[in-house]
């Protein structure tokens, strides 16, 4: 079984804004809702292709409600880098 995965755009649904969210952003760190079947590479490629930013880690957080049809990806960048995940 062969399965299409989606472009680098629409592996990324959006950031999650949350108070969680926003402490760990000053750990250089960010989380968004992906993809279900997309993988670490892929999460990686993708944030760096749409932010333009160097990730250095990407932990994946698993809903156990899994009715949702996303995971959370947990992305870490390089040192002093930033994504503006505010809505403006």
């Amino acid at each position: 079984m062969n399965t299409i995965m989606p472009s680098n755009k629409s592996l990324i649904k959006k950031p999650l804004i949350s108070e969680k969210g926003t402490d760990l952003a000053r750990l250089d760190k960010y989380i968004f809702l992906a993809y279900p079947k997309a993988n670490k590479k892929q999460l990686k490629e993708a944030i760096e292709d749409i932010y333009n930013v160097h990730v250095v880690q990407v932990n994946i957080v698993r809903n156990k409600n899994r009715s949702h049809g996303y995971k959370k990806a947990v992305i870490t960048l390089r040192k002093g880098e930033t994504i503006d995940t505010v809505p403006h």
